[in-house]
């Protein structure tokens, strides 16, 4: 199977696509050997383009599942459509995949219309193929005018070495350099567009990571677009559109950062669906993973005791936080006085997290998160210096004693986030390490990120 390849600028780019449930996500599963992309039997489950680079026989491309193209559909489909048809204008090459135990429908017409338009780089690829006979009703495939249909079967793995072979070989010679700002603008729009698409989505793993989390329908990834400057993740005011964890690399004045578009997380009493599980578990995973965490808010809502247990969840993976209060232009003065008043209340704990104000439609506020984002992880990888440290102690101190105990020293022994080891002469008191705690923010511009300390009595490990 396909491997995951290390990151290259320029990689081409194969763009599979097809009207819904024809096997696109299994098919993208089965490449990489294990469950990449959520699959489920049930047209519209894929709704994002989803990225992901691979190796077939030395040979690195970017992989894009987009999802079903409908010719004419309710809004949401539209918008699905309209993603998976730039994912195809794209591409160097597209995978249109059909069910073969169905036959040619007057979607896939309608599906080989758009294609048409969109790309003349198109190989047929019929799924479901497990029987001589269906290999035989594969060859009415050939009607599309594209060539000669490759026969696969996505779930038992069937064609899928022969299907890879085939794709490389179509592929442009080489990888091409990461073109100038002069090149782009003499390729033209269109090439512009591919380029961009290929380099920028082609995952940054150095690239410090921000996750961007939140209950369902609370404007996630209305912020995300804004934040990426393009219309990446599909929006739609229904809760629960974004089904994947979406990873989109952005290079900013403060070099690259690799966005994070999750799935909203609900409670799991409400999660009955095998694919509403899998968005959770990757929602999880993107907070796990993260280097930053944005959890935004719907401030007409204020905080719910879901976004509660989410916030706890987010305090618990270690990262900094920033916290967004999305359409605060929807509030009127009251309003902003008691939302204030309840993130203080429930979100006592994440005292040292910023609280952002915007508006993730109009653009409102929205120019102070990236700025936000840097003081967080400049704060997360801080190393205090030990004298300094130590100096700081001696004055936190002599402001304030500890109760029946002394520090005697301090060592940060970590980073991602600060880790400091205070060694006592006697069991410190909770409330005096809130204010150590409290202390060392302010003396070390430590605002932003979480800060771990450790007792240890003299004497004891």
């Amino acid at each position: 199977m396909a491997s995951a390849a290390p990151t290259a600028l320029r990689l081409p780019v194969v763009a599979i696509a097809g009207r819904p449930n024809v096997g696109k996500s299994t098919l993208v599963n089965r490449i990489f050997g294990r469950r990449m992309a959520i699959v489920e039997e049930k047209p519209g489950v894929t709704r994002d383009r989803i990225e992901l680079k691979a190796d077939w026989r030395g040979r690195e491309f970017l992989v894009v599942d987009t999802g079903g193209v409908i010719e004419h559909g309710d809004a949401l489909e539209r918008k699905v459509t309209d993603q998976a048809l730039r994912a195809v204008g794209a591409a160097d090459l597209v995978l249109f995949v059909l069910d073969a135990t169905t036959g040619v429908t007057g979607e896939d017409e309608a599906v080989a219309q758009l294609l048409r338009r969109a790309s003349d780089k198109v190989l047929v690829v019929a799924n479901k193929v497990d029987s001589a006979r269906q290999e035989l009703e594969a060859w009415e495939l050939v009607r599309f005018g594209f060539g000669e249909p490759l026969l696969v079967s996505a779930l038992h793995g069937r064609g899928i070495g022969d299907l890879l072979d085939v794709v490389v070989e179509r592929l442009p010679a080489a990888p091409e350099p990461a073109a100038g700002a002069d090149d782009l603008e003499a390729a033209g729009a269109g090439e512009a567009d591919r380029a961009a698409e290929a380099s920028n989505e082609t995952l940054g793993e150095d690239a410090p990571a921000v996750a961007i989390v939140g209950r369902p329908n609370v404007g996630k990834s209305t912020l995300f677009n804004r934040l990426v400057g393009a219309d990446r993740s599909v929006v739609h005011d229904v809760a629960g559109t974004t089904r994947d964890a979406i990873d989109t690399l952005v290079e900013t004045e403060d070099g690259p950062l690799r966005f994070i578009d999750t799935a909203g997380l609900r409670r799991k009493s409400r999660i009955d669906e095998e694919t509403e599980y899998y968005s959770l578990v990757r929602s999880l995973a993107a907070i796990d993973r993260a280097d930053v965490a944005l959890l935004v808010l719907d401030a007409a809502e204020g905080v719910t005791h879901q976004e509660q247990r989410l916030a706890e969840r987010v305090d618990a993976a270690g990262s900094p936080v920033v916290i967004l209060l999305n359409k605060w232009d929807l509030l009127d003065t009251e309003a902003r006085l008691a939302l204030a008043r309840d993130v203080e209340d429930r979100l006592g704990f994440l005292d040292y997290a910023p609280v952002i104000r915007i508006s993730a439609t109009s653009g409102q506020g929205v120019h102070r998160v990236l700025p936000a984002i840097r003081a967080a992880l400049e704060a997360y990888h801080q190393r205090i210096p030990t004298a300094q440290l130590n100096d700081a102690m001696k004055a936190i101190q002599a402001q304030h004693p500890a109760p029946g105990a002394r520090i005697l020293y301090a060592v940060q022994g970590a980073v991602d986030p600060p880790t400091v080891t205070l060694f006592a002469s006697r069991r410190l008191q909770s409330h005096y390490l809130r204010y150590v705690e409290k202390q060392l923010r302010e003396r070390f511009a430590l605002g932003p990120t979480p800060l771990k300390l450790r007792v240890r009595l003299r004497g004891k490990s």
